[in-house]
């Protein structure tokens, strides 16, 4: 339908049957004057995503003496956690804290350098986790690191070194210092 033109509606029963002649009535419509938002086309996915105003992210950087922005080298060096169940997040944090020392300028504390680096070490389940935490959760290196194996280190695992500790018997002749 073009604006200023007219439609016309009429309703007929022949019979069982019925029919609608748009050509002949008196009803006109006239849309030019009507603002029409043009239809808002998303996703299930979309819609079901949360609205970002951008709140922070959980990390709650420490004040800095000096401003240390990260190297695009020091990134594409970091190890890669994915959030798998066969991954070692304790080998993870053990290789991401052996980059990131390499790396370390001398007037910037390691523990800035922790903080900032570490999200783009996460990747998949792993990053989605981090950015899922609470705005300004995290304080502190510990902090973030704490979290991170409360939330993937595998429950069977720390029951296993758990087993292994409580199991642990001291051998006829071994003195308290040797057990």
């Amino acid at each position: 339908m073009h604006p200023g033109h007219s439609v016309h509606f009429v309703h007929s029963v022949e019979g069982d049957s019925e029919y609608f002649d748009f050509e002949h009535s008196t009803t006109n419509f006239h849309t030019e004057n009507m603002a029409q938002p043009p239809p808002c086309e998303r996703t299930l996915r979309e819609m079901d995503a949360p609205d970002f105003t951008y709140e922070s992210l959980c990390i709650q950087y420490p004040d800095e003496g000096v401003p240390y922005v990260l190297k695009t080298g020091l990134i594409h060096l970091l190890p890669k956690f994915h959030g798998l169940a066969g991954e070692d997040p304790l080998k993870h944090l053990k290789e991401f804290h052996i980059v990131c020392s390499t790396m370390k300028p001398p007037d910037v504390q390691e523990n800035h350098i922790f903080l900032k680096a570490f999200p783009h070490s996460l990747e998949g389940v792993a990053k989605d986790w981090l950015y899922y935490l609470a705005p300004r959760s995290i304080f502190s290196w510990d902090d973030l690191k704490r979290v991170f194996l409360e939330k993937l280190f595998p429950a069977s695992r720390t029951t296993a070194i758990k087993k292994d500790i409580s199991g642990i018997r001291q051998l006829s002749g071994e003195n308290l210092y040797e057990y």
